[in-house]
């Protein structure tokens, strides 16, 4: 066993609920280790961001758990709610999610010889990006962009999480804080709730360039919840011999849509080098592998002295001496 291996670092702090992310980038705010890198990405031509709103009413939930017989219910302290999603199945009919329908004018997206729409990969790794076409000639020969309009439906359906924190009175008199939970319907599979929007984007010249434009989109969504009528004795019922809490509310469904018109290019961008994280436990080991080859590219190599070439290796790239390094070397002559 490694002598260098203590205790403490076996074991892991576990005092802390919650945590700090760490990227490996750190720059002592100097250009010194400033570089030019070529990488290969998805850029933004155009983009368009679309808030949508809907309003669901519920009656008569069932929250647990039950209260005490003869208790009351004197004052709502909090009402959370989250969108519903269950990790053991994706495809539970009960996950909050958006299907979202798009037509375009003025252009269209590309399908297959079975009329399927062509999806490429994302930045997210799923297929999930369709292919525009359309006919861009009069605006390329003007240097501008072709508007397409969409008009797109979006059909909500799915379950929400609600949390309600009361503040509840038994039959001696003794208060306390009780969080009462349920997992509230919005609309199910077959009857999805329908929201409509419209949309304009820009897309570049599809004959000036290797890739057609990419049409993506992604939404996010969030909850909010009150009380119905906002009065305990209205909207709130508990059974005085059960104790079932029984509710009603509005819950409110708020998203968040981008829409982008993207392709693959090649940019030059400033980077300080490769993410390099530390380890976090003593080794054992005296080396470790890298993750990442070393650059191969002449700002990088420098003035480093090249190693003899392997015979019958053609085809790797000399180092190719600056403008500068001749000079240097005019003066020490």
């Amino acid at each position: 066993m490694n002598p260098n291996i203590l205790p403490e670092d076996l074991t892991q702090n576990i005092s802390d609920r919650c945590c700090i992310g760490n990227t490996g980038c750190e720059w002592d705010g100097t250009l010194r280790r400033v570089v030019t890198e070529p990488v290969y990405v998805q850029k933004v031509y155009d983009a368009t961001l679309v808030n949508l709103q809907a309003l669901s009413t519920v009656n008569n939930i069932r929250f647990t758990p039950h209260l005490p017989v003869g208790s009351r219910i004197v004052r709502v302290v909090d009402i959370r709610c989250r969108r519903f999603f269950n990790p053991a199945n994706i495809n539970d009919p009960r996950n909050l999610v958006i299907d979202p329908e798009t037509i375009l004018s003025g252009g269209e997206f590309i399908r297959d010889e079975k009329g399927c729409f062509v999806e490429v990969v994302g930045p997210d790794g799923m297929r999930n990006q369709k292919i525009i076409f359309a006919d861009t000639t009069e605006c390329d020969d003007r240097g501008r962009g072709t508007p397409v309009f969409g008009t797109q439906r979006i059909a909500l359906r799915g379950n929400v999480f609600i949390e309600i924190d009361v503040l509840v009175q038994d039959s001696r008199g003794r208060r306390n804080t009780i969080t009462l939970t349920s997992n509230v319907p919005i609309a199910p599979v077959n009857a999805p709730i329908i929201l409509t929007n419209f949309f304009e984007l820009c897309i570049p010249s599809v004959f000036n360039s290797a890739f057609f434009p990419r049409f993506a989109e992604f939404c996010n969504i969030l909850c909010e919840t009150r009380l119905g009528t906002n009065s305990i004795s209205r909207d709130i019922r508990v059974n005085p011999e059960t104790g079932e809490v029984r509710i009603d509310l509005i819950i409110a469904i708020c998203i968040t849509c981008e829409k982008k018109i993207i392709l693959p290019v090649q940019l030059c961008v400033l980077s300080t080098g490769f993410a390099e994280l530390s380890p976090e436990t003593s080794p054992i080991c005296s080396t470790f592998p890298t993750l990442f080859p070393k650059q191969i590219d002449s700002n990088s190599i420098g003035d480093e002295v090249d190693p003899p070439r392997p015979p019958h290796r053609p085809g790797c790239r000399d180092r190719l001496h600056s403008l500068e390094a001749e000079e240097f070397n005019d003066d020490i002559e």
